[in-house]
């Protein structure tokens, strides 16, 4: 009966398909190729991103958005490193949003959901991508977030202009799960008005829909600079050096 309830339950489940944005040119990286080809603690930074999606549970199929050199190299760490999940890798636009669209358009036609996630965040937790999708499923468009720590200034020609309040400012991670015709609109509508957003989160606010928050994690970080992998490297070893330590109480 047990089992009978649980595929009742997956049935019940809207599909969802991954986008993976991994068409980038890592210019701030200055590796002389794509970011996402390099090793972070020996695995390369694309195969732990698909790792992730791989195991998160509301993650159905995976459409990765590429730059047309680097089709074949993730193609073969897919075999590689087991994903199993339906892929499709395509070739990427002239900017995200045209990348994003374009994957979003490939996505499989029993998807109500789209998960829109960076390849260049290869440590976000399979829970975390679950969380998202879940209250996607709920109110139509979900991201996750973390408190900024830092006070943000607001300038222009060099001089500060004003200090926000922090209390009211969060830093937005990616996956961005969104149902799927409202994103495909709003990415269409950005492309159509030759507008620019450094995010889908903000496509969709164009069109004032509401984007819901959840809980999102200090470790989900974006491999953007040499510094990041670095940072990357020291979190997988916490990790890995957890999972070593016996279970049970710490302390007296």
């Amino acid at each position: 009966m047990a089992g009978f309830f649980r595929k009742f339950q997956e049935s019940q489940r809207p599909f969802c398909t991954a986008l993976v944005a991994a068409a980038g040119a890592s210019e701030r990286m200055k590796c002389g190729g794509s970011k996402l080809l390099l090793p972070l603690d020996g695995v390369p930074v694309f195969a732990l991103t698909m790792q992730a999606l791989e195991r998160a549970g509301r993650v159905d199929a995976i459409v990765v958005a590429a730059r047309e050199e680097d089709i074949l190299p993730f193609s073969d760490l897919c075999r590689t490193y087991g994903i199993t999940k339906p892929v499709k890798i395509i070739c990427g636009g002239a900017s995200r949003t045209e990348s994003v669209l374009r994957a979003a358009l490939e996505a499989d036609q029993r998807t109500r959901l789209l998960a829109v996630h960076d390849g260049a965040r290869p440590l976000a937790a399979p829970e975390l991508i679950d969380a998202v999708i879940q209250k996607a499923a709920r109110c139509g468009a979900a991201a996750p977030f973390v408190p900024m720590k830092d006070t943000v200034k607001i300038a222009a020609d060099g001089k500060i202009q004003s200090t926000p309040d922090r209390r009211t400012l969060v830093a937005v991670q990616t996956p961005q799960v969104f149902e799927a015709d409202l994103l495909k609109a709003a990415l269409q509508a950005v492309l159509q008005a030759g507008g620019t957003v450094t995010d889908d989160c903000a496509a969709v606010e164009r069109l004032g829909k509401i984007v819901y928050l959840t809980e999102g994690s200090e470790e989900n970080i974006k491999i953007t600079t040499p510094l990041d992998l670095a940072v990357a490297e020291t979190i997988l070893e916490e990790r890995r050096d957890g999972c070593d330590k016996p279970a049970g109480r710490t302390g007296v």
